[in-house]
């Protein structure tokens, strides 16, 4: 069932929900500074792009720093994106099938809002996310 969501996702809103946040990684790494923020936008425009089967998680011993960036975040990046996903999901729930994938979406509002300090893990690594299963797992790619 996750495929047939994430390949329907990936249709309607996954894949051009996936440009705005390369876009705007694109735009956040041309600086130094923005480095963090532009790789934060690539891991996020990754879940956005096949979410189903993932989950976003609290990563342990994220402190003041990404509550800073977070704020910076916001400001720069967080509500264009968080725009995208309100008209998006919005204009899926118009129709009775795309009710989950527009739920989808308001889901994603959050993480593109404040996305540091944030993991993605898949569904089932989520429940014993931290302590040991933050040992286990590490997270391939940004």
């Amino acid at each position: 069932m996750k495929t047939i969501l994430n390949v329907i996702w990936l249709v309607l809103s996954g894949f051009w929900l996936f440009l705005a946040y390369l876009l705007a990684g694109v735009l956040l790494c041309i600086t130094i500074i923005g480095i963090p923020f532009g790789l934060a936008a690539f891991r996020i425009g990754l879940y956005a792009l096949w979410p189903f089967g993932r989950t976003v998680v609290d990563k342990p011993g994220a402190g003041a720093a990404s509550c800073v960036g977070n704020v910076l975040w916001l400001i720069l990046a967080g509500w264009w994106l968080a725009i995208g996903h309100i008209v998006t999901g919005i204009a899926l729930c118009i129709t009775i099938i795309g009710i989950p994938l527009g739920i989808a979406n308001f889901k994603l509002i959050p993480v593109s809002l404040l996305p540091l300090g944030k993991d993605i893990v898949p569904t089932d690594q989520a429940y014993g996310y931290g302590g040991q299963a933050q040992q286990q797992y590490r997270h391939p790619g940004f």
